[in-house]
């Protein structure tokens, strides 16, 4: 228990049935899907790097397969008659094994963006999409992709999407552009899920947008391009640029509503964000371990490289950053499950910031300590310090939570506003 401040004390830890749980998870991804993935890696781009190989889909499956058949399945789900009945604070823990390796999510069917296009159509879908998307997504049998960003506006502010949803009869009709489409490249993606104007000026800037699910194969869809992320186009997964032209969708398709996107997106968003944040804590653990073996391993001018130059105080010094950032973000997990999202914002916007930037310099720091070796692709490194760069503009840029933070700490000294 650690006291908030206000009297009321935080349970930031697991119960005993969990950590049982967690520690079966943390085996599996040791033992069974890390030695894979050096294999499972080296088979993107042999043939089309937009299908998966056969023995890609192997391993994947057969992963898959095997933490289904444990009730290591669907993990991020409080549901307990589905999922494992964990609160957000004990997912928070899987999560960070799970970002250990980039396997991991999938094989417990715990990947984004899947896990928050599930909670959308749990949340907001009629029967209808729930058996059509939902019971597909959780049997991990489809993937999904959530459209948001578009090239021609800023999409840091969100009030910008633009893209035109007009209704016509019983059904609406869009055209535009989307972009950074994570997901849509993968040959398993079967149904977006979409943010698109509905609303003309006149009404509320957070009352003009609406989400709406499309299915990927429907006619007038045009996968542009896979979008490239440092000169990598992460196949056969992909983050696409995707034209809509004259895309017919039913009106039952449209998600509670016109002019409801943005309530859908922040209970979308919130539990994700945290998600993400963990798993980038995993990614500093795992980058720190690499750090700490290559230098008690590598020896330069006659001493282990642990002995040379600043290299203990680096090491300390992402010891401790890694701690402070889970701190946090166990935090924001823990506002999350008191209920009140609102309350919860703040802390979100802080981890946001603060985990993607600790991971990326923990990674850049082992990146300097293997030298020429850590920017090829001999280990994990590079792939791991772009991620985490995409990271820090994934679900808003550092600069808009940054404002997030300020504005709710101006307003908690504002005597006008008491």
């Amino acid at each position: 228990m650690i006291g908030e401040g206000s009297g009321v004390e935080m349970d930031l830890g697991i119960r005993s049935d969990k950590a049982d749980l967690l520690a079966r998870v943390a085996a599996m991804i040791r033992d069974e899907i890390v030695p894979l993935e050096a294999e499972y890696q080296a088979e993107i781009g042999k043939g089309d790097r937009w299908s998966y190989t056969p023995r890609q889909a192997e391993i994947l499956e057969g992963l898959k397969a095997r933490a289904r058949a444990a009730g290591l399945w669907n993990l991020w789900l409080s549901d307990p008659d589905r999922g494992r009945g964990l609160t957000t604070v004990e997912y928070a823990y899987f999560a960070e094994e799970m970002g250990r390796t980039p396997l991991a999510a999938e094989v417990f069917n715990c990947n984004a963006p899947d896990t928050g296009n599930m909670e959308v159509f749990w949340r907001y879908g009629s029967a209808a999409m729930r058996r059509a998307w939902l019971e597909p997504l959780l049997a991990g049998e489809i993937r999904s992709a959530y459209l948001m960003t578009e090239p021609e506006v800023a999409s840091s502010d969100a009030t910008n999407i633009a893209m035109s949803c007009v209704r016509d009869g019983d059904a609406y009709v869009l055209d535009g552009e989307k972009w950074w489409a994570s997901g849509a490249g993968d040959p398993r993606c079967a149904v977006y899920i979409v943010m698109v104007r509905t609303g003309g000026d006149d009404a509320p800037r957070h009352g003009r947008h609406s989400m709406i699910v499309v299915p990927a194969d429907t006619p007038g869809i045009e996968v542009l391009r896979p979008m490239e992320v440092y000169g990598h186009d992460d196949a056969p997964h992909g983050h696409m640029h995707v034209r809509f032209t004259g895309v017919r969708v039913p009106a039952e398709n449209l998600l509670l509503g016109e002019g409801r996107g943005f309530e859908i997106a922040q209970g979308r968003l919130g539990p994700g964000r945290i998600h993400h944040c963990m798993r980038a804590i995993g990614q500093a653990e795992a980058a720190l371990a690499m750090m700490c073996r290559r230098s008690l391993g590598r020896t330069a001018f006659g001493k282990p490289l642990a002995q040379l130059g600043a290299n203990h105080d680096i090491i300390a010094e992402c010891r401790m950053e890694i701690e402070q950032a889970r701190l946090l973000c166990l935090k924001a997990a823990w506002m999350m499950d008191r209920g009140d999202p609102r309350a919860a914002a703040p802390w979100i916007h802080q981890i946001k910031v603060v985990a993607p930037r600790m991971a990326l310099k923990v990674v850049d720091e082992a990146v300097q300590m293997f030298g020429g070796q850590g920017i090829s692709q001999d280990t994990p490194l590079a792939a791991m310090w772009t991620h985490l760069r995409t990271l820090r503009l994934a679900d808003g840029p550092d600069a808009v939570h940054r404002r997030q933070v300020a504005r709710a700490e101006l307003r908690s000294h504002d005597g006008t506003r008491a």
